[in-house]
C-alpha cells in the first residue's frame, strides 16, 4: 500500500516556509511586481536565518546539501531493510518550494542559498565539493543565444590551463545572474567530442572575466533577477569542475543531465504552488459570488463555474502527486528520468490553465489588480518553459516510454 501523507520530520519545515509565503511574501508580492529589478531587502532575513539553521545543525534547507542526505551507508541499508522508503533532501526542498511559491515564485527564486545551481551541485558534485560549494548561492547557467531547449548544444568552452580552466561564452536568462554569489556554468572541455564533453563548473561571482552583460525585462516573475553573463577568459580553479573531468563517451551526457533530474520536480512544485494559491483566490470569489462546489454532486449538475473549478482542482492533484513521486524517487535512488519529466510537463501545463482560467472565471477582479489573480497568471507561464519547455518534456516522455534515443525520435 502507498502511503501519501506526508512525513511528519518533514511537516515542519514545510510549515516554516508556508509561514515565511503568508508573513513576508505575500506582504511584499506586489511591491516587488511593480519594481522589477529592485532587490527584495527583506530576503536578507531570511538568509541569516538558513544560515543559521544550517551552522547550527538544526534544520538543512539551504545549499545544495539539501539535495544530499546526512545519513551514513549503513543508516540507508538500515532504513531501507525496515522500510524501504527514505524522505530525505529532495522531498523537503520539494515541498520548501510549493509552500513558497505559494506566497510569491518569483521572491521565491531570489531567496539566498537556494538557487537551481544548488539542486545542479548536489546532483554531481562529490562529497569534498559539496563540502566547499555546499552552502553557497548558485544560480544556473545552460541557455545560449545560439538554442534554447537543445542543452546538447552547449558551445561555451573551457580550457585546462595548468592548475585552472579558461572558459569563454554567453549565457543568457539565468536566474539570479546578478545576485548569486556562484554560478554553476554548463561547458564543453572538447567540442569534437560532441555531447559527452559537456561539463559543469562552478565560477564564482568575483571570478575574472565574468561580467553581467544585461538584466532582462519579463512577463512575471518580476523579482528575481534574469541575467545575461559574459565570460571572457574568465579563469576559476581546476577543481572547480563538478565530478569528474574525465570525458566518458560512452556515458554521453548523462553526467550533466541528472542535475534536471533534481531540478524539474523542484519546478513542477513551483507550479503547483502558484495553482493552488490561485484555486484558493478564485473559491473565495466564486463563493462570494454565491457559486458552491459540491463534491458530491456530478459536475454536469453543478454551476458552470463550479464544474470547471473541479476540473482544476482534479488537475492540480494529479500535479502535486506527480511531483511528490519524483521527488521520492530521487531521494530512494531510483532512475527518476521519465517521472521528472512527466512532473514537470504536468504540473507546467496545470499551472498556467489555471492561473488564466482563474483570472477569466473570476471577471473584473481577475483581471485588475486588486487581487492577485492576474499576477499568478503571468507568474505561472515561465514554469511551463524554463527547466526544459512542455513540448520538450512530453519529447523525452515519449522516447523513455518507446524505448527510442533522442537520434530516434526527434
Amino acid at each position: 500500500m502507498i502511503n501519501l501523507e506526508i512525513p511528519k520530520k518533514l511537516k515542519f519545515s514545510a510549515n516554516q516556509a508556508h509561514q515565511v509565503a503568508t508573513e513576508i511574501f505575500r506582504p511584499i508580492s506586489r511591491k516587488y511586481d511593480l519594481g522589477e529589478h529592485d532587490y527584495p531587502v527583506e530576503l536578507d532575513t531570511m538568509a541569516a536565518m538558513i544560515e543559521g539553521l544550517g551552522d547550527s545543525g538544526t534544520q538543512d534547507i539551504g545549499g545544495a546539501a539539501g539535495g544530499r542526505s546526512d545519513e551514513t551507508a549503513e543508516d540507508k541499508k538500515h532504513a531501507t531493510e525496515l522500510l524501504g522508503n527514505s524522505n530525505g533532501g529532495n522531498m523537503s526542498a520539494l515541498l520548501n518550494a510549493l509552500e513558497t511559491s505559494w506566497g510569491d515564485v518569483g521572491l521565491m527564486l531570489s531567496i539566498p542559498y537556494q538557487g537551481l545551481g544548488n539542486a545542479a551541485i548536489a546532483a554531481v558534485a562529490t562529497d569534498e565539493q559539496l563540502g566547499r560549494f555546499g552552502k553557497v548561492w548558485a544560480s544556473m547557467a545552460i541557455t545560449e543565444p545560439s538554442f534554447g531547449s537543445d542543452s546538447a548544444a552547449v558551445s561555451t568552452t573551457a580550457v585546462r590551463d595548468g592548475d585552472e580552466w579558461v572558459l569563454n561564452g554567453e549565457k543568457i536568462f539565468v536566474t539570479a545572474g546578478e545576485r548569486s554569489t556562484h554560478i554553476v556554468v554548463w561547458a564543453s572541455v572538447d567540442r569534437s567530442l560532441g555531447r559527452a564533453a559537456i561539463k559543469s563548473f562552478v565560477v564564482p561571482r568575483d571570478a575574472p572575466g565574468l561580467s553581467v552583460a544585461r538584466l532582462e525585462h519579463k512577463l512575471g516573475i518580476k523579482a528575481s533577477d534574469t541575467a545575461v553573463l559574459l565570460l571572457q577568459d574568465c579563469r576559476i580553479p581546476a577543481d572547480n569542475i563538478l565530478g569528474s573531468p574525465e570525458v566518458n563517451v560512452e556515458k554521453g551526457f548523462a553526467g550533466v543531465m541528472q542535475t534536471f533530474d533534481n531540478t524539474r520536480p523542484l519546478v513542477a512544485a513551483m507550479a503547483v504552488g502558484v495553482a493552488r494559491a490561485a484555486l484558493e483566490e478564485l473559491r473565495k470569489v466564486l463563493t462570494d459570488a454565491g457559486v458552491e462546489i459540491d463534491y458530491d454532486a456530478p459536475a454536469y449538475t453543478q454551476h458552470a463555474a463550479a464544474a470547471e473549478y473541479l476540473r482544476l482542482e482534479a488537475d492540480y492533484e494529479s500535479s502535486y502527486l506527480l511531483s511528490l513521486r519524483a521527488a521520492w524517487m530521487a531521494d530512494n535512488k531510483k532512475p527518476n528520468s521519465l517521472e521528472a519529466s512527466m512532473s514537470k510537463a504536468k504540473a507546467g501545463r496545470t499551472g498556467t490553465d489555471v492561473t488564466l482560467k482563474a483570472v477569466e472565471l473570476a471577471g473584473a477582479i481577475g483581471y485588475s489588480q486588486r487581487t492577485l489573480l492576474e499576477k499568478w497568471g503571468r507568474d505561472s507561464k515561465i514554469l511551463d518553459i524554463f527547466e526544459g519547455t512542455q513540448q520538450i518534456q512530453q519529447l523525452i516522455v515519449a522516447r523513455r516510454i518507446l524505448g527510442k534515443s533522442s537520434a530516434q525520435l526527434k
